[in-house]
């Protein structure tokens, strides 16, 4: 079960192929992938063209375009559930010390210096991962101590990027 949050709305989302259960009603539903970002969705007989912006993996981020209006979600699986509901969610970043690639990609911008001060939530960085970019977000406020990576560079999954 997901935790799905739109534009200040909740959603309960169980994911049953080829069905879809959202908020405990059943949706019947088929989706085609057109390419790595573009999928062609029918549901109730409408037709909807949603295009896939971007993914933050570390806030949990999507950004959708669904029949050219952007809309971005933010999705708790189980265990975000938990911690939230343990009251244990805002701890999920304080003790990073080393921001590491959530895949393997190509770093197309840094966006931060060293010796720069960021906020929990700032733009460090965009990889580009399976032809989709993702910006690489603070986990927590720090001081950039060192940058391991460069433009152009490609980098493998868990590999350290930007150190606090």
């Amino acid at each position: 079960m997901y935790k799905v949050n739109i534009a200040g709305a909740s959603y309960a989302i169980a994911l049953n192929e080829p069905k879809i259960e959202v908020d405990g009603d059943h949706w019947e539903w088929d989706l085609e992938k057109v390419d790595d970002q573009l999928f062609h969705l029918t549901k109730d007989s409408k037709s909807y063209l949603v295009e896939l912006i971007g993914i933050d993996y570390q806030e949990k981020k999507v950004v959708l375009k669904i029949n050219g209006e952007q809309f971005e979600a933010e999705v708790k699986d189980k265990y975000d559930q938990l911690l939230e509901k343990l009251g244990m969610n805002h701890t999920r970043h304080s003790s990073h010390l080393e921001v590491k690639a959530p895949m393997p990609g190509k770093i197309l911008d840094i966006l931060v210096s060293q010796g720069q001060t960021v906020k929990k939530g700032d733009q460090l960085l965009v990889l580009e991962a399976m032809k989709m970019e993702n910006i690489i977000r603070a986990g927590s406020d720090g001081t950039v101590v060192s940058i391991f990576v460069s433009k152009g560079m490609n980098v493998e999954k868990n590999q350290v990027l930007i150190q606090f």
